[in-house]
């Protein structure tokens, strides 16, 4: 099989890569549980000279790498920097953080000593996707280093460049070469990488589908997993709201990497009150939102990020028509080259139309209606998923305790869900298990083990 490099702004094939073989990728496993008996050594100081290194690397090429994954995966060119920027946030974040966070803890018990210490568990593999194809593998890969794990990556087959390149930045900050590895492989070879017996572990972050597959082998191996797997999150709008600052957000959660997000709001539960005010406005600004060439830093929405996908998009919208859905905006494919979809905006949307169950991965918006907070909650809760949530209200008592009622792994009050190392981020129900970033996140693959003293 081979790794290619399509530019989803024109269709273009840019580059094709050889898949490694089971042998090679077995080899280079093999090379990284070497690298991790010494690194599991090295010192707090060191990892966090070396992961202070790759934030710098990735400060200093951050255009270089943005440029890549816009040619790659299609994410309009000012946001792949900023995703270039956020990388070095979370390296700068747990080089500074991370050995307070795994200082032994103190236990007083009937034991003249005792105490938790937090050992490195060895090689991890993580499985990622190409949506935010550096900001997703660093969120996982700062915390895992810095905790003295060494690292293999199994990036998704339509970011190769993406995937070498991260790679590159470890390389370029001085870490040991089998610290970080890229394996050049499909998804045929991540179960033989699972059950090596020297990968220890497993994250992914893709599609439920993707992630019962991972979760089905690494149970089978009795392996520590991490799921962020998909969402249809919430963007719960009252009555009291200003709702010009309300749909503006709004537009720019639905749009963002060009609406292929997990955290994405996705369904937009308006208060009666204000539906018809909402609706005229947010179809308006979705109508005038700038669709072009990613790499025009004016762009605001570029082009999905493989045809498949907007296939499989068009297919939802078109089936939930079918069953009653009304099209206010968009629902179309545009003319020309690239794999381009229209903003859309439906509604008239209930129970069991794909628009209302399904994750709509791409630059599509339903709009559902709610007789009042309590509705609104329940009809956020109305779904498998639940990843994120976004909540808008002048009340702050009221949306805390709104808060407290949604089934997320996070609410966001009067402002646009996003990811920052400080919290802990990850969802419940089929939007996975687990948690990154924060001190949970760099606990999730350590051994918590007790020393008792007597």
């Amino acid at each position: 099989m081979a790794l290619q490099t399509i530019n989803p702004a024109t269709g273009d094939l840019v580059k094709t890569y050889d898949e490694m073989t089971k042998n090679e990728v077995g080899a280079i496993v093999e090379k990284v549980n070497d690298a991790f008996l010494s690194w599991r050594k090295t010192s707090f100081a060191e990892r966090k000279k070396l992961m202070l290194n790759a934030s710098k690397v990735l400060r200093r090429k951050k255009d270089k790498y943005a440029e890549t994954m816009t040619l790659e995966m299609g994410k309009p060119i000012t946001q792949a920097v900023a995703e270039a920027e956020k990388c070095a946030w979370v390296c700068e974040y747990y080089a500074e953080n991370a050995e307070n966070i795994l200082a032994k803890e103190v236990i007083q018990t009937d034991a003249s000593e005792s105490y938790v210490q937090f050992d490195p568990l060895g090689v991890i593999l993580a499985v990622m996707p190409w949506n935010f194809p550096f900001w997703q593998v660093f969120r996982f890969a700062a915390p895992a280093l810095m905790a003295g794990n060494t690292a293999v990556l199994k990036h998704a087959s339509n970011v190769p460049m993406c995937a070498l390149l991260i790679e590159e930045v470890f390389l370029l900050a001085g870490f040991p070469k089998n610290v970080f590895r890229t394996l050049m492989i499909g998804s045929g070879l991540v179960d033989d990488v699972i059950t090596n017996p020297k990968v220890k572990a497993a994250t992914l972050t893709g599609s439920e589908v993707a992630g019962q597959k991972v979760a089905e082998a690494c149970g089978k191996a009795l392996k520590k997993t991490v799921m962020e797997l998909g969402g249809s999150d919430p963007f719960i709008i009252l009555a009291d709201v200003d709702i010009n600052s309300a749909v503006e957000t709004a537009v720019t959660a639905r749009l963002i990497n060009n609406g292929q997000s997990c955290i994405a709001a996705k369904r937009f539960i308006v208060e009666i009150k204000i539906y018809e005010e909402f609706v005229e406005r947010f179809v308006e600004r979705m109508e005038n939102a700038k669709i072009g060439n990613p790499m025009d830093k004016k762009t605001e929405l570029g082009p999905l990020a493989r045809e498949d996908l907007r296939m499989e998009l068009h297919a939802q919208v078109q089936a939930s028509v079918y069953e009653g859905v009304e099209v206010l905006t968009g629902g179309a494919i545009p003319e020309g080259k690239g794999f381009y979809y229209l903003p859309t905006v439906l509604t008239n949307v209930s129970p069991g139309m794909p628009a209302y169950e399904q994750e709509l991965f791409g630059p599509v918006a339903s709009v559902i209606e709610a007789r009042d907070e309590q509705d609104a909650v329940r009809i956020a809760n109305d779904t498998n998923f639940g990843l994120c949530a976004s909540l808008w209200t002048t009340d702050i008592n009221k949306a805390k305790a709104m808060a407290t009622e949604i089934e997320t792994g996070s609410v966001f009050i009067n402002g646009m869900v996003k990811s920052d190392p400080r919290l802990p981020f990850g969802g419940m129900k089929i939007s996975g298990y687990g948690r990154e970033l924060s001190h949970y996140g760099i606990k999730e693959f350590v051994n918590i083990k007790s020393i008792w003293i007597k």
